[in-house]
């Protein structure tokens, strides 16, 4: 293993974020901070608890999973379409660096910096809302594998995408709005029973309830269902990642 190779892409990866700090950092966590305010402490005051928290409380979870899977995503695909773009792209296939590395050095600096987002949002929802985790332990390694799943699922759509506009489309167009009906600012319980069954097929609410149970110790949702989901698509992004730089697909020509 090279890990030389992995500092070199890791320390470059997280550099380029201390640069960019406002763009990175205090970006998500401004508009994370601006939810608390208005569903929070607008909409939830006037709201019963959920689930023997308070509103605010409740959404914590979810607001975590928007700003992390985001992120994740938006890191990864950007840190891998940047050299496809300007052409630096050849020189590390080139170099000797095996495809564990490349994925380690690439897609672990994408879920360090997703993972920091979401302990800071952690911190600053505290100062919103009285919070408990019951499940400190898995909560952080939860946050740790879903970072990570879905920055290596932003790295392929780095790879896939063609052009710059095309690195939004999935997030903007995908993410977003399965993590809004999955269950972030609302129990499945207040569904009726054909919008609940509607819902079970999104797959971001099996990570946003599993998370919610980190937090309340009460899931909407099977915990062996959610963690199921996480571990069978954390082996596909792994395989589908090898795969496109072994082969080279877009990466080449």
């Amino acid at each position: 293993m090279n890990t030389q190779a992995i500092k070199a892409i890791y320390r470059f990866e997280m550099a380029r974020t201390f640069r960019t700090l406002v763009q990175s950092i205090l970006a998500p966590v401004l508009t994370t901070s601006l939810y608390f305010i208005v569903f929070g402490a607008a909409i939830g005051s006037s709201m019963q608890q959920i689930h023997g928290v308070s509103y605010g409380a409740f959404i914590v979870p979810g607001l975590i999973m928007l700003s992390v899977l985001t992120e994740s995503i938006g890191n990864a695909s950007f840190a891998i379409h940047m050299p496809k773009w300007s052409g630096t792209i050849f020189e590390l296939l080139s170099a000797p660096v095996s495809t564990p590395e490349i994925v380690l050095g690439y897609v672990g600096a994408a879920t360090s910096k997703s993972v920091l987002i979401g302990l800071i949002i952690l911190a600053t929802s505290m100062v919103f809302v009285p919070l408990q985790v019951l499940h400190p332990l898995p909560m952080v390694l939860m946050l740790i594998v879903t970072a990570f799943t879905f920055s290596l699922f932003g790295f392929m759509l780095g790879i896939w995408a063609g052009s710059w506009e095309k690195l939004t489309i999935v997030p903007t167009l995908v993410i977003t709005p399965l993590t809004f009906l999955g269950g972030s600012f609302y129990s499945l319980d207040l569904l009726p029973p054909l919008w609940r069954m509607v819902t079970l097929f999104n797959p971001v609410v099996y990570l946003i309830s599993a998370f919610r149970w980190c937090f309340t110790g009460q899931a909407d949702v099977s915990l062996a269902l959610s963690f199921g989901f996480i571990a069978g698509f954390l082996a596909l992004c792994l395989a589908l990642t090898s795969w496109m730089i072994r082969s080279g697909w877009r990466l080449r020509s």
